[in-house]
């Protein structure tokens, strides 16, 4: 199944939902009037796309059919369809790029975010990338147990501690395991309480100075995941963890199981965070890195259950496969002259990083640590 046609299954209770409303509307009006413009903003608000998004997409409406001069309502669907399109469009790409490249998750129990980091280095790895699992969420009680389950169904390694231990010395560890066996890509599960805001500073602060230290010029990417079923309240989340945490991306999980999955909009029009990946099933390939234009046009329309072999699909409709390319001398020598940067930087060690009660964490399939012997889980 391709790209186009699981974000179009996942969102089909959205779909139902909002466009199905808006087709009723345009349907009993004959041209544009004030009245029009008036429901269709409440089908947006209660869509869940927020009264600031709806009233802007209302504006940008009523802009287009005085310009384009439209004088069918059947026509607005279009427009609005690429206006929402235009409006989620615009830093959805991860743009991972150095070796290693680092990856914090965080959010609150019950989001989804252990799975989504399981289904995370799936997708990476089927990629071809060399993937590396870090579980900083110590305090959270089967938190590291649900990620080692995660990390063997994706086959992929993880650095683990004991329960309870400090975060950063876990990043730390999964950092330096990273830099020695030279993956491509970290994720680390981080903690997300909110209702203890001091602490999850303190420890996110921690985190950041560990990473800091030890991939200064490494690409990094802060993910917050938030359960799509909650509607407004994911924006209101958003909004908390925004005060306490340097995001850079939202993942936004269970699309499929609401119809509230305009609060996309919300997300990336109030507060100017890119939505990166979005979850529309529960099997192991269903989080789909976002794409804007196969959103919006799953939001209104549903994918035909057959498509013509002679049929040429959008860019964006096209399932994404992944061909290995041979990489140059010119990128070997790059790459190679990187990590020599990097492996010559030395601040302190490991100063500073305090670890669990033995000073010891666990490295677990396949990851060795520094003196490379292999432990064991």
């Amino acid at each position: 199944m391709g790209l186009f046609k699981k974000i179009s299954m996942g969102l089909k209770k959205s779909r139902d939902k909002m466009s199905g409303a808006i087709d009723d509307m345009l349907d009993s009006f004959d041209e544009f009037t004030d009245d029009l413009y008036v429901e269709l903003e409440e089908i947006l608000v209660m869509s869940d796309v927020g009264v600031e998004t709806a009233a802007q997409i209302v504006t940008e409406l009523k802009e287009r059919v005085n310009k384009k001069n439209l004088k069918s309502t059947k026509q607005a669907k279009d427009e609005i369809k690429d206006i929402v399109a235009k409006m989620l469009d615009g830093g959805e790409d991860m743009g991972l790029i150095t070796q290693p490249s680092i990856i914090l998750v965080i959010g609150v129990n019950g989001v989804g975010k252990t799975t989504s980091i399981g289904k995370m280095a799936a997708m990476y790895k089927a990629q071809g990338k060399k993937v590396l699992l870090g579980a900083a969420d110590t305090f959270r009680a089967a938190a590291i147990d649900q990620l080692d389950e995660w990390a063997k169904r994706a086959d992929v390694d993880i650095i683990k501690h004991k329960e309870g231990a400090d975060p950063a010395a876990v990043i730390f560890d999964t950092i330096q395991a990273g830099k020695a066996r030279m993956y491509d890509i970290i994720i680390c599960d981080t903690a997300g309480r909110l209702h203890n805001k001091k602490n999850l500073m303190e420890e996110l602060a921690k985190i950041y100075r560990v990473i800091d230290r030890e991939l200064p010029y490494s690409d990094r990417e802060i993910l917050l995941v938030l359960d799509a079923t909650t509607g407004q309240n994911a924006v209101n989340q958003a909004r908390e963890f925004m005060n306490v945490a340097e995001l850079t991306g939202i993942i936004l999980t269970k699309l499929d199981g609401t119809a509230r999955g305009g609060v996309v909009l919300a997300i990336k029009n109030e507060l100017k965070i890119p939505v990166k990946f979005i979850g529309v099933g529960e099997g192991i390939d269903d989080l789909q890195p976002f794409n804007p234009q196969a959103f919006a046009q799953s939001l209104f329309e549903e994918m035909p259950d057959k498509i013509n072999d002679d049929e040429v699909l959008p860019v964006y409709e096209q399932p994404l496969e992944y061909t290995p390319v041979e990489e140059s001398e010119e990128e070997k020598a790059v790459k190679e002259l990187f990590k020599e940067i990097v492996d010559s930087i030395e601040v302190g060690g490991q100063d500073g990083v305090p670890a669990d009660s033995d000073g010891q964490g666990d490295t677990a399939r396949g990851a060795e640590s520094d003196d490379g012997d292999k432990e064991s889980v």
